[in-house]
């Protein structure tokens, strides 16, 4: 487990009266979002998701927020509180419920359906409260309050935490759409009346802190998918992340309008597009959608949406672009890209680009078209939004470092103090009392890698190993000597992978092994690992200055 703050002392015990605030993700990163607060020894979660790995992570499936500061107070827990529906907010409760199941999961209709569809996938039941926009609801020593935000979801919340050390507005992710979709727009009279009662500590969506402007309206992109889907005839396929049901419902209506059919590819789009079907979130023309196995029946008028937005390796787009799905993408098509690009995705969603471009297919995407818009507030919202609360303290999250500064920057430029604007990593610890935030010390918290079936058996020296063997092989060698004199009785054998094919390239080396294995038992040196250890030394130098390489070097070193 590392430590990311050693220079701060783990946490004195919680004072009366006071609220203490721990980030266990979702501070410095996009993703992974969880806060836990702590009162009178009680413990409320407010989300609880996942990071998507970078290419740095080679197989790595999730990364999870880190649990270990809560492990020995999960029956402290009151509730887990889910703002919207999005994976880097809901997407680790499964994870959490493994170790304690009865925890109360607590959300809007949409994000609890999205939720308890993951939770049955693992064959998890968990109790689940439903609450609404306007609803006050206390938990344990927690007053909640909800409000209605704007989102790149339906149903997404804001929420006020209210005890006796003060009130605690988080706002979750959110944007000031004036004219959305679904006419739920973020309620800001709520805010308003929360400022002029007091907030004590505004926690504010950063995303979009270092765009300046406003973030442009979801109806803006009607018009570019009528004229992009208009102007082809022949298939669209378009990818967008498998809860923007806005999006989804845009693309129907587009389809619908031109005569085309819609077909839904991979299993969670299909699932969540039938929630929010069976819920009222999405409106379906009887007869639009059909069966993805039968598109052919249709010819080219018809719109595929799936998933693979961010160039997921196994999402359905991805395969296309491999050419390894049943769906064979060709000239004429066109792909949309109907999602931003989270950053860390750059090169995966480039390299299905590229390949798409290979295969004929017209490209749309937000660099060339504005086929997506934002889900988070810009810069001139945010400015807006510390205009109505006036917060005594403030603390960005949701986003990168860049993210977090810039919004602290607006915050202090409508008047908060700089030294009320807290700019934090995940682990550290923040006490509030009486109107006042400190940082009280830090927590280890580091990444809890999926892999598989494994959960927390990676460590960074794990990765480590797989980088050096993606990017530069691996070499065995194999001596066996003699344990009475420590002669050489066979060997070195050498076996190379990813390194070259040339076996005649390590006969230099198989002398300089013998040398430094002959000086070594001669000063003494006798054990296998130690000498295992000078045959690793020798290879390793003869490569780096051989062939400027550093590839995982395994000596064995066998006595007989």
């Amino acid at each position: 487990m590392n430590h990311p703050h050693p220079d701060l002392p783990y946490p004195a015990r919680l004072a009366p009266k006071t609220l203490r605030i721990v980030a266990l993700g979702g501070l410095g990163e996009i993703g992974r979002n969880m806060t836990v607060f702590e009162y009178e020894g009680q413990l409320l979660i407010v989300d609880c998701g996942v990071l998507f790995p970078e290419e740095s992570q080679p197989g790595i499936d999730l990364i999870l927020p880190d649990f270990s500061y809560i492990r020995e107070r999960l029956q402290d827990i009151v509730a887990v509180v889910l703002t919207h529906g999005h994976e880097d907010h809901i997407g680790a409760v499964p994870y959490l419920l493994r170790e304690r199941s009865d925890i109360p999961i607590i959300g809007s209709k949409l994000t609890l359906a999205f939720t308890e569809a993951k939770l049955k996938e693992r064959r998890i039941t968990a109790p689940t409260v439903e609450v609404k926009a306007g609803m006050i609801s206390k938990f344990g020593p927690f007053e909640l309050e909800f409000i209605a935000v704007n989102h790149s979801i339906p149903d997404a919340l804001a929420i006020a935490i209210k005890t006796p050390a003060g009130v605690v507005l988080a706002t979750g992710d959110f944007k000031m759409d004036q004219l959305p979709l679904d006419g739920r727009i973020t309620d800001l009279p709520t805010f308003a009346r929360l400022g002029a009662e007091g907030v004590d500590l505004f926690m504010v969506d950063s995303t979009n802190a270092d765009v300046p402007g406003f973030t442009t309206g979801e109806r803006e992109i009607s018009p570019v998918l009528d004229r992009v889907i208009r102007s082809t005839d022949r298939r669209v396929i378009v990818a967008s992340f498998a809860s923007h049901v806005h999006r989804i419902q845009q693309v129907m209506d587009v389809a619908q309008a031109h005569g085309r059919k819609v077909a839904l590819v991979g299993r969670s789009m299909v699932r969540n597009m039938k929630l929010a079907q069976d819920l009222g979130y999405l409106t379906v023309p009887e007869g639009l959608i059909v069966d993805a196995k039968n598109i052919e029946d249709y010819g080219d008028q018809v719109v595929l949406i799936c998933t693979g937005s961010q160039g997921e390796p196994l999402a359905a787009l991805s395969r296309m672009a491999n050419g390894d799905h049943q769906i064979k993408v060709g000239k004429g098509d066109t792909v949309i890209l109907a999602s931003s690009l989270i950053p860390g995705n750059e090169n995966p969603v480039f390299r299905v680009i590229n390949e798409l471009t290979r295969f004929g297919a017209t490209v749309v995407h937000k660099g060339n078209a504005m086929v997506h818009v934002s889900g988070h507030a810009a810069a001139g919202e945010l400015l807006y939004c510390y205009n109505i609360v006036k917060p005594k303290n403030v603390m960005p999250i949701h986003g990168e470092w860049r993210h977090l500064r810039a919004n602290a920057e607006l915050a202090i430029k409508t008047g908060v103090p700089r030294t009320n604007t807290i700019v934090v990593d995940n682990g550290i610890v923040i006490d509030m009392a009486d109107g006042y935030a400190d940082i009280a010390g830090a927590v280890p918290c580091g990444f809890v890698y999926v892999d598989g079936q494994s959960i927390g058996e990676i460590t960074e020296s794990s990765l480590k190993d797989r980088r050096i063997l993606g990017e530069e092989g691996f070499i065995s060698v194999v001596v066996v000597i003699d344990s009475q004199s420590g002669k050489i009785v066979a060997g070195p054998d050498i076996h190379a992978r990813g390194f070259t094919e040339d076996t005649g390239l390590f006969d230099e080396v198989k002398g300089m092994i013998e040398k430094a294995l002959a000086t070594a038992v001669a000063s003494g040196i006798n054990g296998t690992h130690q000498l295992a250890q000078v045959v690793r030394r020798t290879v390793g130098s003869w490569v780096g200055e051989e062939h400027r390489r550093k590839p995982m070097i395994v000596p064995v070193v066998i006595e007989v």
